[in-house]
Parts: structure tokens; sequence; C-alpha cells
């Protein structure tokens, strides 16, 4: 083929291209030209054109209400300027906003885009997250680089926006509806801040799926405070009526709050990580790397009958060597014991036996949350946590052997069929036999 042909093949190539971009770039102006939305999206993006771009819109839509200067058209008429300001993306840059106004009822007539440029793209969101993982507010003004003429990111304003947009998430967690998940397993676990307790609780769906349920201030745990939190879930739709296992750490206040709350619908697991080191800890130090040891042995036992056994054992020993370390190992033995008495699979039991899973939750919220010196009142412990719980959920992975979860399910069930036939028999009424002689 002769190189003179290639060459113009060539040319219409760039042509026809040359001509898509600009079928393409007219489309984008269309579309600029006619939605609000779109207008307002390419005006925050667009930094160094965007006050130019916001004046200009401001103009069109005066022109929209009053018409052209001196026409005198309609019951709209200019009415100067005033000194206003606008947000591109999260910073805000001082701007002269022209007024409108309505001569025959005399008030003003307010600029929908002005309006709509008065709030932060993405609701303060990126100041949020900027600040949540560790940018201080008072340095918070050397990392704009947008323009010279920001102004509203002092320390104290930041503040108020994050307060604000951290103050909503706490609001999203502890409203939002439970009905939508099916939860088969709920840990609970406590975290101290300084004087403060803070109670968390995380369920995990059927299908594995782990997320935030809510948290709660409580400084001792207290069961009535903690049956409130639960009639605060039930309100929010939660579905407990097939049964759920509760993951708790022994509090006795969590355990009875459970019980009155739920009944005959839950079953409860106490964490053995907990219990081995209560346990432990009336050993001296070279005893409690022989019985940690033990212990975790015992409860690593297949059957129900194989890890009694061991731990029977284990507190005949104990007996010689310190009652008081005995004493703990028997209280509350059995219910350490839950996920053996349901025959689970060693891979799904390994998950639901401690509260490791809440540990992990924990250490991921501390990242944001330990970056915090001062702890001022009750409200900023609860808007920090939240928010770093919301933060932290998309990235929190399914729990190990959740495919088993189904078999859990089933098992619940047919446990709660057991006890709502025993109650059914217990409260029937007695039939008195005559003897005819």
């Amino acid at each position: 083929m002769p190189i003179g042909n290639i060459a113009k093949r060539r040319g219409k190539a760039k042509v026809k291209i040359s001509s898509k971009r600009e079928a393409a770039m007219q489309r984008i102006m269309d579309s600029y030209s006619e939605d609000i939305n779109t207008k307002i999206s390419v005006i925050q993006d667009l930094i160094p054109l965007g006050l130019k771009a916001v004046a200009e819109e401001l103009k069109a839509e005066v022109m929209r209400l009053a018409g052209e200067k001196h026409s005198r058209a309609g019951n709209n008429a200019r009415w100067g300027h005033q000194d206003g300001s606008v947000y591109l993306q999260d910073q805000k840059l001082p701007i002269r906003v022209p007024r409108v106004r309505n001569v025959d009822l005399n008030q003003e007539v307010p600029l929908e885009a002005y309006r709509r440029l008065q709030t932060p793209r993405n609701n303060d969101a990126d100041v949020m997250r900027k600040l949540l993982h560790g940018l201080s507010t008072h340095k918070y003004h050397e990392s704009s680089t947008l323009a010279a003429e920001v102004f509203g990111i002092s320390a104290s304003n930041l503040s108020k926006r994050f307060k604000r947009c951290s103050a909503d998430k706490l609001k999203e967690l502890q409203e939002r509806s439970l009905k939508q998940y099916d939860i088969v397993a709920v840990f609970i676990d406590a975290k101290r801040y300084a004087d403060d307790g803070l109670m968390v609780s995380m369920g995990v769906t059927i299908d594995g799926h782990k997320f935030t349920i809510g948290v709660e201030q409580s400084h001792n745990e207290n069961s009535r405070a903690i049956e409130q939190w639960f009639d605060n879930w039930i309100e929010r739709g939660l579905k407990f009526e097939d049964g759920i296992l509760f993951i708790i750490d022994g509090s006795k206040g969590i355990r009875k709050a459970i019980e009155r709350k739920f009944s005959i619908y839950a079953l409860i697991q106490r964490c053995r990580w907990h219990k081995r080191e209560n346990v432990v800890a009336y050993l001296d130090d070279s005893q409690q790397v022989l019985f940690r040891r033990r212990l975790q042995l015992a409860y690593e036992k297949t059957t129900y009958k194989e890890a009694k056994t061991a731990l029977d054992g284990l507190h005949h020993e104990l007996e010689i060597v310190n009652v008081s370390a005995a004493n703990s190992l028997a209280e509350g033995l059995e219910e350490t014991l839950t996920i053996h008495h349901l025959g689970l699979s060693p891979e799904i039991a390994k998950s639901l036996s401690t509260t490791n899973c809440m540990e992990s939750v924990m250490s991921q919220m501390g990242q944001y949350t330990d970056k915090v010196n001062h702890w001022r009142n009750s409200d900023q412990i609860l808007r920090w946590t939240a928010t770093s719980l919301m933060d932290v959920e998309p990235r929190l992975h399914k729990i190990r052997g959740y495919r088993y979860l189904s078999v859990l399910r089933f098992k619940l069930r047919e446990i709660i069929r057991q006890r709502l036939q025993k109650e059914s028999e217990t409260k029937a009424p007695k039939t008195t036999e005559v003897f005819y002689g």
C-alpha cells in the first residue's frame, strides 16, 4: 500500500476522533446548562474557575428573576450587592452576592444557586475524614492549596463542622433500622475512656457480615441501664424470635439484662479468653504459663464431654494450688461451654467462643480515638466512637467459618422450640383424676 494512502487514512482517523471529542464535550456543556445539580458539581470541581463560574451563575439567575437592567419588568427588581461566601469543595471563599427584591411584597427573593453553594460539598464529609485520620485543626490551613482567599477553616470553625458531622453519624448509628438484618449472634464488650465506660455491641448476620448495633455509655454495666439499651434495639426492629447467641465478657449485669429481655430466645456464651485470664490472675507468674496453656487445651477439645472432663480435672488441681482460682473457674463454667453444647464445627466455634472479633474492632477504632488527648464530655466520647465505628464498618471482614452459621440458626430454633414446649407444659392446668369405687 502506498505511503501516501497510509498518511491519508491516519488523517481521517484523527478527524473522526476529534469530532467525537467535540460531540462529547458538547453533551457535557448541554447538561451543564440544563441541570442545576450538574452546575453545582462542575463549579465545585473547577476550583481555579470556580469563583468566576459562581459569579456568572448568580448573574444569570438574577437575569431570569429580574430581567435586563433598567427593564422594570415584573415584580422583581435588582437591589444592589452584599458581602457573602460560598463553598468550593470544603473550603469557604468570599464573594459579592447580587440581591433581588420583590417590590410589591417588599421582601428579599433568595437565589437558589447561592443557597446551594452555602453548603460544603459532601456535607463536611471531607473535613470530618481528614480530622478523623489525624489532621490537626491548627494545621488544616496549611493543607489548603486551592486559593489564597480561602477562609472559614480556622480551628474553631473546623471543630464546629466536625462536631456537626460526627453528631449526624452518632444519630445514624443510634437510630438506623435493624429490620433489614438477620442477626444470629451478638458480641458485647466494653471500652474505657479514663473514668468513663462505653459499651459497644456488634451484630453478625446469617451470611457472616459484621456491623455495629450501637454504643452506650455505662460506668458499671448496670443491668437496668443495659435493659433500656436492649429496648432501643427492639424498637429499632431487632428480630430475635429465631434465637440469638450472645457472646459476652462475663459481666453479671449484661447476663442479667439478656435473661430478662430475651428470655428463652437467647443463649449466652461466656468469653473463654476472659475466663482464662480471670483464673490465672490468682496464680504466680510461674504457674500462670502452665495453667493458661492447659486451660486453652481443655477448651480446644472437640466434644462437650471431653472439654468438661478436662476442666473438672483442672478445677481439682486448682483447689490444691489456689482455692480462689478454682472458684473463679467454677463460676459460670457451663456458659463457657455453650458452643460445645451446640456441637458446632471447630472453625465457627473458634469465632464465637471469645470476644476477639470485638477486640479487633476496638483496636481499629482506637487508631482514631487514641489521638484524642483530653475528653471534654460524654457527647464528645459518643460522637468520636460512633464516627470511628461507622468509618471502620465497611472494611470489616466476615467472621471465620461463616458458612456454618446456618447450622447455628437451626440449632437455636430447635432449642427455642424445646423451651417453648417445656414452658407450655409447665403452664398447662393439671387434671384431677376421680376414682369411683
